[in-house]
């Protein structure tokens, strides 16, 4: 496997291409489609796929999902990921199609998806899902996105989240953690802190990083809904996703955090075989179902 340099955009975007997603056979049922819907005012319409699980569709959760990227990535790149969602946890998954930088630099991609969790709310009863049961989910700068839009939601009084499922998270353009600084040189999955650094440079393009470009500059994280937040030990990301995951906790948000050891950056996306990303991915899909159960009355 090469070594991940995002700093070659072409390249990485060649690869990322060029890579297989295989599909797990307990997927078979489940039905995708494509579409578009409407982007931010003044913006081009946002492109997504559609993941059904099976036939009865009524009143299912939904995951509003973010692939990796935010320079790179397609819906292809977490394809299998969304499909063990919809089928494992019986959720229509929504994977969306954002703009990348350096062509369309922050806000245009966290904009998109913010516009695809308002699209799916206000349109939920068409997908089959519950709109009281939405929860966004991204893995690495994905859940750099997810983790935006859930402050977005809370901000503009968009919709109520019932969850935000944060793999591996990226959140902190300041890359000052020691983690950062002990994985600094990129792997096979790592970008390391020079890729990071190219990462944010790009997607910023100038622009200052608030909130919901990098959420760990988020003033208040109060309000925001309860979170499940999954680190890798040999990962530059490391420290700063514990260090969300307890500042949610201790802005009183719900907050279930599992640190993995021993693996690297995208372990359960690209290793699908090892019994520890098996384990990794069966626990995210065991939480959404658990996170998005139909509440019981009276309660």
């Amino acid at each position: 496997m090469p070594i991940l340099d995002v700093g070659d955009i072409a390249a990485i975007r060649a690869l990322n291409t060029a890579t297989p997603m295989p599909v797990h056979p307990a997927d078979r049922d489940v039905r995708t489609s494509e579409r578009t819907v409407p982007g931010p005012e003044g913006a081009p319409e946002v492109g997504m796929r559609v993941y059904r699980p099976g036939e009865d569709l009524v009143n299912r959760p939904a995951v509003v999902y973010f692939h990796p990227g935010l320079t790179f990535g397609t819906l292809e790149m977490d394809h299998a990921r969304c499909m063990r969602f919809a089928s494992g946890a019986g959720c229509v998954v929504a994977s969306v199609d954002y703009r990348l930088a350096p062509e369309h630099p922050y806000p245009a991609g966290v904009e998109d998806c913010y516009a695809a969790l308002c699209w799916v709310a206000a349109n939920a009863k068409e997908l089959g899902a519950d709109p009281g049961r939405i929860a966004v989910a991204g893995c690495s700068t994905g859940a750099t996105l997810a983790a935006a839009v859930a402050l977005m939601a809370r901000d503009r009084g968009g919709p109520e989240l019932a969850f935000q499922l944060l793999i591996q998270p990226a959140v902190d353009d300041r890359l000052d953690t020691p983690s950062m600084a002990e994985f600094a040189e990129p792997g096979p999955c790592e970008a390391g802190r020079a890729g990071s650094a190219h990462t944010w440079r790009y997607y910023l393009a100038g622009a200052e990083a608030g909130p919901y470009a990098a959420p760990a500059r988020a003033g208040s994280l109060r309000g925001l809904p309860p979170a499940y937040v999954s680190t890798a030990e040999r990962d530059c990301l490391r420290d700063e996703g514990i260090a969300y995951a307890l500042r949610l906790m201790r802005e009183g948000v719900p907050v279930e955090l599992h640190h993995f050891p021993g693996t690297f950056h995208a372990f359960d996306l690209v290793v699908r075989t090892a019994a520890i990303s098996q384990r990794a991915v069966e626990e995210q899909i065991a939480v959404l179902a658990r996170a998005l159960a139909p509440r019981r009355s009276g309660r």
